[in-house]
């Protein structure tokens, strides 16, 4: 069983692979326990994987990006206080992303920081958010901008979940592992561009679990000296400067690692305009890596320059006036912008409605 560990300044932790779910018949071990389970997850598996758990220390979450909020963090508070929850209590949180945004904000404020386990469902949340210490919720329309660190105790990640996803969630993760990839370098990005096709495919458990693994490590080359954000972490952001802004103004309808890949070719289109990003690069990276991922194709009422504009003021990322922008470059080098101003926005968000065929 292979094991990543992390170290964090909070606590250290470790990823544990494996094939089957045996830990969940581990976790009935665990004294003072209470189980927060994706309602998707829950619906699938509760006659098979769940229908030991005790009724009473469940909470089954009905799970949207409108509810990553403080609301669904209070009714949690609510529910476990219900039970009489006390500090030595094991939160163990089932389910994606989403979940684990929600779950994990609410064990680091409860009693100022609780126990907690995760259990990832989601492609996106094994390959990419399980690991990094952040818990990030909404604000009204403004994306995580509410937030703290504060890594699970534990990580417990089967492949197997994946096989029960919609296209529109499993490409969704497909979109942060292309982003790590090409994040690794040349060879990484060549390799993904060979994988690429039994990817999509979702049919090679080999190949999804080699990227899983591959996107872990190189999330945690940019996380080792940087756990807070505040240097090469930032690089992370990586198509998500524009993404998280499509996903606001498309009021999240778009699937976040959708929002991504188009965040990654909209800095593409950027970097290629400014003479960082060789034409043949760009060609490259969008016909054989962005290209094949991008199954969702917004409107135009979702790429509206003025709300993408006033998204993107909001990035907490941005300290000056101009908007920020993560480039991959020619070298495969990441850099980051701090001037993109409303006219290059503009014209760079009319040449990507053009690309991708936007009506």
């Amino acid at each position: 069983m292979q094991i990543i560990k992390v170290h964090s300044a909070i606590r250290d932790y470790e990823v544990h692979f494996s094939d089957t779910f045996y830990f969940l018949e581990a976790f009935e071990e665990i004294p003072n326990r209470f189980y927060i389970i994706d309602s998707n997850v829950w619906d699938l598996y509760r006659d098979s994987l769940f229908s030991r758990l005790d009724p009473q220390l469940v909470m089954v979450l009905p799970i949207e990006e409108d509810r990553k909020n403080l609301y669904t963090v209070m009714e949690i508070y609510e529910v476990l206080m219900s039970r009489s929850a006390k500090r030595n209590m094991t939160m163990i949180s089932i389910g994606g992303g989403i979940v684990q945004d929600i779950t994990g904000f609410a064990a680091s404020t409860l009693y100022r920081g609780i126990n907690w386990i995760f259990v990832p469902t989601t492609l996106l949340a094994q390959a990419d958010s399980c690991i990094g210490s952040k818990t990030s919720l909404n604000y009204k329309n403004y994306k995580n901008l509410v937030g703290t660190f504060f890594p699970p105790n534990q990580i417990f990640l089967c492949p197997r979940f994946t096989k029960t996803l919609k296209n529109e969630d499993y490409f969704s993760g497909l979109g942060e592992i292309i982003k790590l990839h090409l994040m690794g370098g040349e060879q990484l990005a060549r390799e993904l561009i060979s994988n690429l096709p039994a990817l999509v495919g979702r049919k090679d458990s080999a190949a999804l679990l080699s990227a899983i693994e591959k996107s872990l490590m190189v999330k945690l080359s940019y996380m080792q000296d940087d756990e807070f954000d505040t240097g090469k972490r930032n690089l992370l952001n990586s198509g998500h400067c524009f993404g998280h802004a499509v996903e606001s103004t498309s009021g999240f309808n778009i699937p976040h690692g959708q929002a991504v890949v188009i965040g990654m070719l909209f800095a593409n289109i950027v970097a290629k305009n400014r003479g960082l990003m060789s034409s043949a690069l760009f060609e490259q990276l969008y016909q054989y890596a962005l290209q094949p991922a991008l199954t969702v194709k917004p409107n135009r009422h979702q790429l509206d320059t003025d709300a993408l504009f006033a998204a993107m003021k909001m990035d907490k990322k941005r300290t000056g006036d101009g908007l920020v922008l993560i480039m991959l470059i020619d070298g495969f080098k990441l850099i980051r912008a701090d001037d993109l101003s409303y006219d290059e926005l503009t014209n760079t968000n009319q040449e990507l409605q053009r690309l991708i065929g936007v009506a």
